[in-house]
């Protein structure tokens, strides 16, 4: 019974990814085995709360079947957490964090891929915010209490990031420092950063948190240049726990910010303290910036935030709509969802102009009063949003013809850009497989679907792809 414990793990080790059991399983505490009412007990100390309800949803029934098996009678899993470490714990150690809230259960089922493949949704500014003390928090600033994981909707868009952020909340400073994430307006980023600062701010009252825009960082560098006092500024960055900052890619160009954001980024990591940066594309892709600081920036763990799939939209209509006191209809969140894709943002004031559109007229929602409250918005992606113009931006992105997309030329150079061009014509137009083939040179419709399945494996695993693709669609809808 003394080695029942490692034993299971090692087995479990044998079951799932490297990255998932080095992340969840392997960080866990040694066991302690006793017996309970003639049953055997083996008692697991989770460090914080985040983790335990993870390792509770994801592994507990497999655990508990490892042990049964190994030691051929039933074992009781028990997983609970540590007891809270004084206040006088030595710097840097782990603090247990707030409990989740009581919708966590589900957003974490809601996520179980995620523990399959580890590598939002916010309204959050995308321009520089005025920074101010959290209220009764003096030493943190910029936090935004209302973006938390519970007011996260989760799904397979968000989910990596989501699990990411998730681990940071309860572990910082630890894996995956820096955290970088990255993905198109309106997706969530800024929300998953502040959902970070307030899990930790709830576990942790004294911790010392900065959220800001990239512009704002750079604000303060060219004021302390103009007035020499660059102590202020490492005074202000180097001493804190936690460094939330917005679109880094706005640091393009600007040499001497970027040296000192890379001062700072090396006294943060030097203290043990946690980065969290966002920015529209993955650091290999950020141009006019320095390569000392885009190694550091891919040095942590670095994830895609997506644009939200039918089901998520949805769930984040009715959430949302929730929030403000109203049943949405499941079949009119369905109609908005299917009609706004690009980002959270734009679907979020999609649903204000039907909540609005319904108060105003004092009607129920429908789908034909949704329809009506949309119709400029509908009319314009009719309008704009065409194979024809799908052929043409993919041609100019990758720099082909467009006659090229109706010929029967097979080079990779020219048979990738195409399959592009039918995969987004099916995710962006109400085309049918046959009428898009039709449109690509007459195109039989197993070759579009060959096309968009492909596409859509390869984006899955394909970082530089994925991020293409987001500019893309990005353009398509204007």
């Amino acid at each position: 019974m003394s080695t029942l414990w490692s034993r299971a793990l090692e087995q479990l080790a044998t079951e799932l990814p490297e990255q998932q059991f080095n992340t969840w399983i392997r960080p866990l505490p040694p066991a302690e085995v006793s017996e309970q009412d003639g049953t055997p007990l083996v008692s697991v100390r989770v460090p914080n709360r985040f983790i335990l309800d993870w390792v509770r949803t994801q592994y507990s029934a497999r655990l508990e079947a490892i042990l049964t098996e190994l030691s051929g009678q039933p074992i009781r899993l028990e997983l609970a957490l540590a007891l809270r470490p004084a206040a006088t714990a030595r710097p840097g150690a782990v603090m247990p964090t707030r409990a989740l809230p009581p919708n966590s259960q589900a957003a974490v089922q809601a996520a179980q891929a995620a523990s399959q493949q580890l590598n939002s949704l916010s309204t959050g500014p995308a321009t520089p915010v005025q920074l101010a003390p959290t209220r009764g928090h003096p030493q943190v600033m910029g936090l935004n209490p209302a973006l938390t994981f519970d007011t996260l909707v989760p799904g397979r868009a968000n989910q990596m990031a989501r699990t990411a952020a998730l681990h940071v909340a309860g572990a910082p400073g630890q894996m995956y420092n820096p955290l970088f994430i990255y993905g198109g307006v309106g997706l969530g980023k800024t929300h998953l950063m502040n959902a970070v600062g307030n899990a930790l701010l709830a576990d942790k009252p004294d911790a010392r948190i900065l959220y800001l825009h990239a512009e704002q960082f750079i604000s303060d560098v060219v004021k302390n240049y103009q007035r020499k006092t660059f102590d202020e500024l490492k005074a202000k960055y180097h001493q804190l726990d936690l460094l939330l900052i917005d679109d880094v890619q706005f640091f393009a160009g600007k040499d001497r910010t970027q040296e000192e954001f890379f001062n700072a980024f090396e006294a943060l990591l030097a203290k043990k303290a946690h980065i969290i940066m966002t920015s529209d594309t993955y650091p290999k892709g950020l141009v006019n910036i320095d390569e000392r600081l885009t190694s550091r920036f891919d040095a942590g763990l670095t994830v895609a935030i997506e644009p939200p799939e039918l089901e998520m939209r949805v769930a984040i209509l009715i959430k949302k709509a929730a929030q403000e006191g109203i049943d949405m209809p499941e079949d009119v969140a369905f109609f908005v969802a299917k009609n706004v894709r690009a980002n959270v943002r734009e679907l979020e004031g999609a649903l204000r102009k039907v909540l609005a559109f319904a108060k105003f007229s004092h009607k129920e929602i429908t789908i034909n009063l949704a329809r009506e409250a949309l119709k400029d918005l509908l009319s314009i992606q009719n309008r704009q949003i065409s194979v024809e113009n799908i052929q043409k931006t993919v041609a100019d992105f990758y720099k082909i013809k467009v006659a090229d997309m109706y010929s029967k030329k097979r080079p990779a150079s020219i048979a990738r850009p195409r399959q592009i061009a039918m995969y987004l014509a099916k995710e962006l137009t109400q085309k049918s497989l046959p009428e898009i083939g039709e449109l690509f040179g007459g195109r039989d419709h197993t070759t579009v679907l060959h096309a968009c399945r492909k596409i859509a494996g390869d984006r899955s695993k394909d970082t530089e792809l994925n991020q293409q693709l987001h500019v893309l669609e990005q353009t398509l809808k204007g």
